[in-house]
């Protein structure tokens, strides 16, 4: 009842040392996931002790998964290094990267998403995400573990506040998996990544899916939609009150003419057969009511 991330995910947290690798760590240990470890090449050797756990410290995502068996990596660097820690993940060959770290300049995420493209054997969310959650079996990244329990509705969005709204919305039915993919221009699960796993998922009966003005990405998950996807999908748009041609800061939205406009991505997805919400509450609604009649 899970995608990406299960109850097989042992997970290391790269600058598991800083403020907030270790604060979202101790988290993530007490949502139940299987936080086995962590990097700092200055602290290697060392231990740190989170959630009444001694973790090790390793100089290097490598020597961390031959250590520890970890297949999952939470990055919780700086801007400034977060390039090469997500490529040194993928170069170690790690099954999934979650990078939550916001800020990183456009070039090196570029640069970092070509590597891992390259490389083709790492799953990269993120950056600037709030990560994935597999409700009551594990957590890797920054989302809040009581807001939900696990149910049958997947859950993908670029936002990561209205990821915990609507997994509070839904929360008398419940979430397989919420991914928050991130608003960046350049970003590595996409919603057409993560429909396509929720489609081929027996446990998730439905999805609902948030994206955000700026951009084409919702128009072509609504065609990837339309294509592939039959189980019903609901969405939202955040934006329809954006003044038109102005920047907006989340996802570096650029909106001119009808182009990445949330009116133009909500006839996209309503031209798909996908049922649009005007505010997250709506959205949820709708769910409720098509989850009914399931």
């Amino acid at each position: 009842m899970a995608i990406f991330l299960d109850d097989k995910s042992v997970i290391i947290v790269q600058g598991i040392t800083g403020s907030e690798g270790s604060k979202h760590a101790t988290r993530m240990l007490e949502a139940g996931a299987n936080v086995v470890g962590g990097t700092n090449p200055r602290k290697a050797g060392q231990t740190i002790e989170l959630a009444g756990k001694e973790l090790p410290i390793f100089a290097t995502v490598k020597e961390a998964i031959e250590a520890t068996g970890a297949n999952v990596s939470v990055i919780f660097v700086p801007p400034a290094f977060a390039k090469d820690a997500i490529i040194e993940a993928a170069e170690a060959e790690i099954g999934l990267a979650v990078a939550i770290t916001e800020g990183i300049p456009v070039k090196d995420a570029a640069e970092a998403y070509t590597r891992v493209t390259e490389l083709g054997k790492t799953r990269l969310i993120g950056p600037n995400c709030p990560g994935i959650i597999t409700p009551e079996v594990s957590l890797a990244g920054i989302t809040p573990a009581n807001i939900t329990g696990k149910g049958p509705i997947g859950l993908v969005s670029k936002s990561g506040t209205l990821t915990y709204q609507m997994m509070y919305e839904l929360r008398e039915i419940g979430i397989s998996t919420a991914i928050g993919i991130g608003g960046d221009p350049v970003i590595g699960t996409t919603h057409i990544d993560a429909l396509e796993a929720f489609q081929n998922d027996p446990e998730t009966k439905a999805i609902v899916m948030i994206g955000e003005i700026g951009g084409d990405a919702e128009e072509r998950a609504a065609d990837f939609i339309k294509a592939n996807v039959t189980k019903p999908v609901v969405g939202y748009i955040a934006g329809f009150t954006a003044p038109e041609g102005k920047t907006m800061g989340h996802a570096g939205a650029i909106v001119s003419g009808s182009a990445g406009t949330a009116q133009a991505k909500k006839e996209a997805l309503e031209a798909a057969g996908v049922r649009v919400g005007t505010t997250p509450t709506e959205t949820a609604n709708i769910m409720k009511e098509i989850f009914a009649s399931l």
